[in-house]
C-alpha cells in the first residue's frame, strides 16, 4: 500500500538549505510551492511560449502555445488537487496541509508537463524517432550486420517528450549545475507518466518514463516515494487527466476560432448523441437555457457558444475524474490501477471529440505545413550536429578553427557540461570519454529545447539561407 506521507516527499536530491533557513522564523510555503517558484520564471518555461500547441504560430492570432496550454493544465492539475485534498481530509487520511501540498505539487507538474516537448509540436517528437531508426542505427546495422539493439538505442527510437522533461528538471534547467531544478521527489515522481524504461515498455505506443542515463535518479525518487518500476503516483493520474480535460476542449475551441470546424453542425452531432444522456444532460441543458445577444454578429456567436461548451465540459471531467479517483481509491493506493485513465467513463464523448479535431484540424494545410517545415529542419539540423559530433577525434570537436568545431561551439554551454559529467564519479570528464550515447544525448538535448522560431533560424543560417545578423 503507498503511503502519502512517503508519496508527498518534499526532500530532493540535494539537500536545500531553504527550508532550514525559513522554518528558523516562519514558513511561507511548502516545498512543492517552492519547486513552482523556483521554476515558473524560467528559461526553459519561457520557451514554450514560442511553442506550437497545435497550429503554428502567428503574430496576428491567440491560438494557444505549449505555455498557455500548460498554464491551464497547472490551473486544473491543483483544483483537482484540492478536490481530492478536501474528500481525503473528512475520512481523515489528510489534514489541511497535506491538501495544501498535493496542491502546490500539481501545481507545479502540470507547469512542466510539457518542458520536454521539441519544436513543432508532437510532430517534432516522431521526426527524432524516425531520424535515429533511419540514420544511426542504420549506420550500426551496416557496420555490424549481426547488432542488437541496447536500451540506449530505445530510447531514442521512442524518444518521447514527456522523458526529456525528466531529464530536463534533473540535470539540464541551471547552467552549470548537475542537479537541474533540484526538485523534490515528490513532484519528480508525479511527472513520470510511463514508470518503466523504453526495453520494458508495456505500452502499445512504446511510451516509457526515463532514459537509462537517468536510471540511478529514478532509483532514488522511487526508494524516497516508496514507488516501483510499474507503478505510477497516484497524482499522476490526476495530471493526466488535467491535460485531457484541457487539451480536448481548447483544441476544439481554437479550431472553430481558425474558423476550420464547423461549430453548430458539429455541435448538433454531439448534441444527437450524447444529449439524451443522464450525466450529459447538464452540459446541454445549461447551453439550451442560454440566450445569446442578438445583437452579436454570427463569428461572435458561434466563439461564445464553443467557448460556453468547453466550460461546461470542463467542469463536467472535472468531476469525474475525481469521482473515480475516488472510486478508485483503493486500486490506485496498492498498485493495481495500473495505466488505467481517470476519464474512462467518458471515452466515448472524448473520442467524438477528438475525431472533430483530427479531420478538421490536424489536416488543415496549416498544420500540415508546420509538420513539413518541422520535418525537414529538426531532421537537416540533427544531421549537421550528428555528422559533427560522432567523430573519436575529440581535438577536432573543440577545435573551433575545424568546421565540427565550429558546429560544436553553437550548442548551449549547460547542454555540454552535463555532456561531460561523470555522475559515477561526481566531476566533470573530456570529451574523449563520452559516448556515442553521450553525444546523442548532446545533440538531442539542444534541439529538442529549441523553440520554433529560434529552430527555423539557426536552420537557415547552417544551410546558407540566412547570414548571421
Amino acid at each position: 500500500m503507498l503511503k502519502w506521507k512517503d508519496l508527498l516527499c518534499e526532500d530532493r536530491i540535494r539537500t536545500s538549505s531553504r527550508k532550514k533557513t525559513e522554518q528558523q522564523d516562519y514558513v511561507t510555503r511548502n516545498e512543492f510551492e517552492a519547486d513552482y517558484d523556483r521554476i515558473v520564471g524560467s528559461s526553459s518555461v519561457r520557451r514554450l511560449q514560442d511553442k506550437a500547441q497545435v497550429f503554428p504560430l502567428q503574430k496576428n492570432d491567440f491560438v494557444r502555445t505549449r505555455l498557455t496550454h500548460s498554464m491551464e493544465v497547472s490551473a486544473i492539475a491543483r483544483s483537482l488537487a484540492k478536490t481530492v485534498g478536501m474528500s481525503l481530509e473528512k475520512n481523515g487520511e489528510f489534514n489541511r496541509e497535506d491538501t495544501e501540498k498535493l496542491m502546490g505539487m500539481l501545481q507545479t507538474a502540470g507547469l512542466i508537463h510539457d518542458l520536454g516537448n521539441p519544436p513543432f509540436g508532437h510532430y517534432g517528437e516522431t521526426v527524432i524517432r524516425n531520424w535515429y531508426k533511419e540514420v544511426v542505427l542504420k549506420e550500426k546495422k551496416e557496420h555490424d550486420p549481426h547488432y542488437k539493439m541496447k536500451q540506449e538505442d530505445y530510447d531514442f527510437l521512442y524518444f518521447d517528450g514527456n522523458v526529456q522533461n525528466l531529464r530536463i528538471v534533473t540535470k539540464l534547467q541551471t547552467l552549470n549545475d548537475q542537479y537541474g531544478a533540484n526538485f523534490t521527489y515528490g513532484t519528480l515522481a508525479t511527472i513520470i507518466k510511463y514508470p518503466y524504461n523504453s526495453v520494458n515498455s508495456k505500452n502499445e505506443k512504446n511510451k516509457f518514463g526515463y532514459y537509462k542515463s537517468e536510471e540511478d535518479i529514478i532509483t532514488k525518487i522511487w526508494r524516497q516515494t516508496g514507488l516501483k518500476e510499474g507503478v505510477r503516483h497516484p497524482a499522476t493520474f490526476l495530471l493526466e487527466a488535467a491535460d485531457d480535460i484541457v487539451y480536448i476542449c481548447d483544441d476544439i475551441e481554437d479550431g472553430v476560432k481558425k474558423g476550420y470546424i464547423p461549430w453548430f453542425k458539429e455541435y448538433d452531432n454531439l448534441e444527437k448523441e450524447f444529449g439524451t444522456e443522464e450525466k450529459y444532460a447538464e452540459i446541454f441543458g445549461n447551453l439550451k437555457a442560454i440566450q445569446l445577444n442578438k445583437d452579436m454578429t454570427e463569428e461572435e456567436r458561434i466563439l461564445t457558444h464553443v467557448r460556453l461548451f468547453r466550460n461546461f465540459v470542463q467542469g463536467y471531467l472535472i468531476k469525474s475524474a475525481v469521482k473515480c479517483f475516488l472510486n478508485e481509491y483503493d486500486k490506485i493506493m496498492n498498485g493495481q490501477y495500473e495505466l488505467n485513465d481517470l476519464l474512462k467513463n467518458d471515452e466515448k464523448l472524448i473520442k467524438k471529440m477528438k475525431k472533430i479535431t483530427v479531420i478538421y484540424c490536424f489536416a488543415c494545410d496549416e498544420v500540415l505545413t508546420l509538420e513539413v517545415v518541422g520535418n525537414r529542419v529538426i531532421r537537416e539540423l540533427l544531421d549537421i550536429f550528428y555528422n559533427a559530433l560522432i567523430t573519436s577525434n575529440y581535438k577536432i570537436i573543440e577545435d573551433t578553427t575545424k568546421y565540427e568545431g565550429k558546429i560544436y561551439h553553437m550548442i548551449s554551454d549547460n547542454y555540454k557540461y552535463i555532456a561531460k559529467f561523470d555522475y559515477n564519479k561526481g566531476k566533470s570528464r573530456t570529451l574523449e570519454n563520452i559516448t556515442d550515447y553521450d553525444k546523442i544525448h548532446l545533440i538531442v538535448d539542444f534541439i529538442s529545447g529549441m523553440t520554433d522560431s529560434y529552430a527555423v533560424l539557426l536552420y537557415k543560417k547552417l544551410v546558407g539561407i540566412n547570414l548571421p545578423e
